[in-house]
């Protein structure tokens, strides 16, 4: 058998033997029969809720809509995340705008993916790497720290996605309670102010227009009004608006007027928008000082000293 037969052989049982311990350390850690029952159960009733979720949608979306819904069912069926951390999941999925039943198995089948082709590149690449590739021993352990790394990317990406929705939360909610002041000040209701604010948002921040219409929903649905405004800070998770939540659950309670409330958070959120505005333009000088010195002084150096450089040149090369 030649040297590239064994090392396809070796890389073969690597992963092979990572499959193996996977499964081996989920039925260790879901305590036994009985462990294992529950969670079969649990996932059991997941699969059910997530394929009856997804066959109420239109079965014409095309190749994408049955590629996720591949996913969707890989996600239901993995045995190595309990319910606390699909709970946990759930709450960042929320955040970051998917609020679909089947976004959290989604992104553990993602996960699980994007480990094992990390780990199977490692394993490939791994015998290449100089003085340490030629052991078995290490190329298994950079396989091990590789999967958990490319399981853990998605999260971060998912993370880069929701702070950068945030962003654009946060700097188009000064408006947003400017036109809440205006609709309860024409005497609508919080429902209808919300509902017409979000009405006003599609195309200037639709992610918080989505937002606000689903509170809308919600307080006219529901009719627990501190409720659904507890829903809408949670989802957001921003401070600004958890003020805004405040303000308005005391208004409420206390039977304060809500114009008064809004206009005063309104002004508040208008100078901490601008004051960090002043911010980031103070930030700019010092900012734009490594690119000046690497690429606009060279060439201002090179204007400037040119000529008398090939003057010099000229001289010296006459004696």
């Amino acid at each position: 058998m030649s040297q590239d037969n064994i090392e396809t052989l070796i890389n073969l049982l690597m992963l092979l033997a990572l499959v193996v311990a996977i499964f081996i350390w989920w039925a260790t850690k879901h305590g036994g029969v009985r462990g294992r029952i529950a969670e079969r159960t649990r996932q059991a009733a997941v699969v059910q809720r997530n394929e009856t979720a997804l066959a109420e949608e239109d079965d014409d979306e095309g190749s994408m809509a049955r590629f996720t819904h591949r996913l969707a069912r890989l996600g239901d069926r993995l045995p190595l995340f309990d319910a606390k951390y699909r709970a946990k999941l759930r709450t960042q999925m929320v955040r970051s705008g998917y609020r679909s039943q089947s976004a959290v198995s989604v992104l553990l089948a993602i996960k699980f993916v994007v480990g094992l082709i990390c780990a199977a590149f490692a394993v490939m690449l791994g015998s290449h790497i100089p003085m340490v590739g030629g052991y078995p021993a290490v190329r298994g352990a950079m396989m091990l720290l590789v999967f958990v790394v490319g399981m853990i990317l998605p999260e971060y990406v998912l993370a880069f996605f929701a702070s950068r929705r945030r962003k654009a939360m946060a700097s188009c909610l000064p408006d947003a309670l400017d036109l809440l002041v205006i609709c309860t000040n024409a005497g609508n209701s919080l429902g209808v102010s919300i509902r017409r604010v979000a009405d006003e948002l599609k195309t200037i921040c639709p992610p918080l227009s989505g937002e606000f219409s689903l509170t809308a929903d919600e307080l006219k649905l529901s009719g627990d009004s501190t409720r659904a405004l507890q829903a809408l800070a949670d989802r957001i998770d921003l401070p600004s608006i958890r003020a805004l939540i405040a303000t308005l659950t005391q208004s409420m309670r206390y039977g304060t007027p809500i114009t008064q409330a809004l206009r005063t958070l309104s002004h508040t959120e208008r100078l901490a928008h601008i004051v960090s505005l002043e911010e980031k333009a103070a930030k700019l000088a010092p900012k734009m000082a490594v690119p000046m010195m690497l690429f606009i002084l060279p060439a201002v150096m090179l204007i400037a000293a040119g000529p008398a450089v090939i003057q010099l040149i000229s001289v010296f090369a006459k004696k």
